[in-house]
């Protein structure tokens, strides 16, 4: 992105385009889109880091996501939505989000962060998706920001709720552990009972010697799952 009001303009137009969204100003967006190590790198530009967006914009993420799958999903338990909200919203599906929406090569950061694969970091990537989200909520309000999330999440969010992203509870549940400085999930299959060929195996899920959850499966794989999305279950009903 060019470092000139004009340059970061242009850049903005030509992605609020693309995304299918109003007007937004191309100083809101650099922002969004500038990582801390190209702030650091660059102190004479006095604009900062996308942090404080992205702070924002995780809560704006998080209230579409919740709005979207009460509404669209008006069977679904309150179990059910927290399971899937916890999935939509993760680094996994956010980094893909991103890639969508082409932030990669958008991103302003250092040339040694560059060099280390920023521009493909999950990480980085769906920091930068809560980011922008923040920065149009700021320029167009909850609808704009909400046809930018919807149109990168809604179909994503469809396949979650037909069971086809279960894989990603157990990725979840360890980013949301790690987050509170807790450590990395194991998971220990502590019972298997039934024939062989119709096996029920039931897997725990610990971090440290804390129990998060239990879950049953046809197989370990599956066992290890289950628990993943119960101790996920658990944290929605805490709160945690």
């Amino acid at each position: 992105m060019k470092a000139g009001a004009s340059g970061m303009d242009q850049a903005a137009e030509e992605l609020s385009a693309r995304w299918g969204i109003g007007p937004i100003a191309g100083e809101l967006l650099a922002m969004a889109l500038t990582h801390r190590s190209h702030a650091r790198e660059h102190p004479e530009e006095n604009r900062g880091s996308n942090e404080r967006l992205e702070f924002l914009g995780d809560a704006v993420l998080g209230f579409l996501v919740a709005d979207h799958l009460f509404r669209a999903f008006p069977g679904f338990s309150e179990g059910d939505l927290s399971r899937v909200k916890a999935v939509a919203v993760s680094e996994p599906l956010l980094h893909e989000a991103a890639d969508a929406a082409g932030l990669g090569p958008r991103i302003r950061m250092s040339r040694a962060e560059e060099a280390a694969g920023g521009r493909e970091r999950p990480s980085i990537l769906s920091d930068v998706f809560e980011a922008v989200v923040a920065a149009i909520y700021l320029a167009q309000g909850i609808e704009g920001a909400r046809r930018f999330v919807m149109g990168f999440l809604s179909e994503r969010i469809a396949a979650i709720a037909r069971h086809e992203r279960e894989q990603d509870f157990k990725t979840v549940l360890q980013e949301a552990v790690q987050a509170k400085g807790r450590p990395t999930p194991t998971y220990r299959i502590i019972s298997a009972m039934g024939p062989d060929h119709r096996k029920v195996f039931t897997a725990e899920a610990r971090s440290g010697r804390r129990l998060l959850g239990r879950g049953t499966g046809y197989s370990k794989k599956e066992a290890e799952q289950a628990a993943a999305r119960e101790a996920l279950d658990r944290r929605a009903r805490r709160g945690a």
